[in-house]
Parts: C-alpha cells; structure tokens; sequence
C-alpha cells in the first residue's frame, strides 16, 4: 500500500497492491492494521455502494455533525473524485482536489470530515462506487455546495451532467462562505 499526500491536508490518495496470476488478481483493499501503522483511519462504521449511469453527477455533500469521514474506491467504471476544503481555519480553505478512480487503478481516496465531497462518471460505462465511512448519517448535520459554483474553479470532465434535483438546489459556495460551519464535531 502506498500512502500518497494531495494538495489539501489530510486528503490521500492510496494505491493498493495487486498480486496477479494467471487466474487474475487479488487485493486487499482494506486492512485495518495496515491502515493504522499508515497512520489512516481504521475504524469504520459503515458500508455504502452507490451505482450510478454514464453522465450522472453526484455532490458536494458534506456532514459535520457528526463530522464524517469517507474512504472511497470504485469496484466497477470510473468516476472523477474531488474533495473541497470547507474548514474555515485551514490553510487551503476554499481549494479543492481532483482524483481519477476506477475499477481499473484501484486507487482510493481518504476524504476526511471537513470536505465537501463529489463525483461525476466518467466514460460510457456505468460506475459501481464503494465507500466506508467513519462515522453514521445524519441528516441534521449534513449539508451541501453546488457542483457548478464558478467560486470553487472546479473543472469537472462532462459538459451537461445528470443531477439530481436536491444536488441541483444546493446552495452557493458564496452563501457557504458567508455561513461557514465553525466546528467540525
């Protein structure tokens, strides 16, 4: 496993090892040992597999009480992943990352609390997504920033994409950085 820093702290990228054969391969994709000697999170609360068509858009959600984290990897397609730093008293406030998974590279992404989180399909293929979190849903805490805000300069790859109607209702970053969370529980 290899642990690799992004431009936002606490966002990793994480390549996992392969062991191929001539029947195909096998991978760990999570090992909690591995993931605490790593220093990452290792403790999950839950499960979630999302399925999505080709085009389909789904973001920026985020959940700050309580704050949950995400470790996010795609078993089937492939999705354009991307993290935006909505912590007030971070040094990249405001910025964001962008991350290609997919069934293929099998890389996954740590997207700690504090960030607002989405992803778009990328392709003709449908997209299986798979991802733990760190801590349960709940909707009184969760909260959201429109995909397409200009402020963000988040270049997704689809031109028109399939939204659904909450996501499309989402509010500003403007009206998010004028009524930041302060504390991330």
């Amino acid at each position: 496993m290899k642990v690799i820093d992004t431009a936002i702290d606490g966002v990793k990228v994480i390549e996992l090892q392969r062991h191929r054969d001539e029947r195909g391969w096998f991978m760990e994709r999570f090992n909690a040992r591995a993931f605490k000697e790593a220093g990452l999170p290792h403790a999950f609360v839950q499960d979630n597999h999302s399925f999505s068509k080709p085009n389909v858009l789904r973001g920026l959600h985020y959940q700050h009480n309580p704050t949950q984290g995400k470790l996010v990897g795609v078993l089937r397609g492939a999705i354009w992943d991307v993290a935006v730093d909505v912590r007030v008293a971070s040094p990249t406030y405001s910025q964001h990352v962008a991350v290609e998974l997919s069934a293929e590279n099998g890389r996954l992404l740590w997207v700690p609390g504090g960030m607002a989180h989405g992803f778009c399909v990328l392709g003709e293929e449908e997209a299986e997504v798979f991802y733990k979190v760190d801590s349960h849903y709940n909707a009184k805490g969760e909260g959201g920033i429109r995909w397409d805000d200009p402020d963000l300069g988040i270049v997704w790859p689809l031109s028109s994409p399939i939204v659904s109607e909450k996501d499309a209702g989402l509010p500003s970053w403007n009206h998010y950085a004028r009524h930041p969370v302060r504390e991330w529980k």
